[in-house]
């Protein structure tokens, strides 16, 4: 659990996702990302509980198609968040379907081989070969759980800031960040 909760609190490609989210659509926004987030977590939790991700890195092709659309994917949402910073124009928050803040949660963190590979990496190493799968079920719904009571904090903390934070100025400075830490974020998983 203790690995889990340092892994949870490490900024990444869904950080940024849950920020954008937040600032643009609010914390109803922000708050579906971080579900989707989490859902993502409990399905490939689940699916390395049951040998299914084994075989998704074994079979390389899946694997790296897994890899490239999440690079896709990670660098058409930072282009989006470069493209509001250019353009200055906002919707009002929760002008937005809160279906899409969701699905942009689950979509960064599905299309992340390196969420599979934490999971393939780390059950093993708490459990042995003989482990029941009730045990495998239970770490891995806690990182899913983990991270989505963090990730709706961050939600709360930065719903409370975005008066501030969403002044015109500042928003285009938060997206102009957050598209180059997505840029960047696939741009590393591209060259490893």
């Amino acid at each position: 659990m203790i690995f889990a909760i340092v892994l949870v609190l490490v900024p990444g490609p869904d950080f940024a996702v849950i920020t954008k989210n937040t600032l643009a659509g609010g914390r109803r926004r922000g708050s579906w990302s971080a579900a989707g987030v989490a859902s993502s977590n409990a399905v490939q939790g689940l699916a390395a509980a049951a040998g299914l991700g084994a075989l998704v890195t074994r079979a390389q092709p899946v694997f790296q198609a897994i890899k490239w659309a999440g690079i896709a994917y990670l660098a058409y949402l930072g282009i989006q968040a470069l493209r509001s910073a250019l353009a200055g124009r906002y919707a009002e928050a929760g002008s937005e379907a809160s279906g899409a803040g969701w699905r942009q949660g689950f979509l960064s963190n599905i299309t992340n081989p390196k969420v599979l590979v934490f999971y393939l990496a780390v059950l093993p190493q708490f459990l042995g070969p003989d482990a029941p799968l009730g045990a495998l079920l239970v770490l891995a719904l806690s990182h899913a759980v983990l991270s989505l009571l963090y990730l709706l904090v961050v939600v709360a903390g930065l719903a409370r800031a975005r008066r501030v934070l969403a002044r015109r100025r500042v928003r285009r400075m938060l997206d102009a960040a957050t598209g180059a830490a997505l840029l960047g974020f696939s741009a590393k998983l591209a060259t490893e």
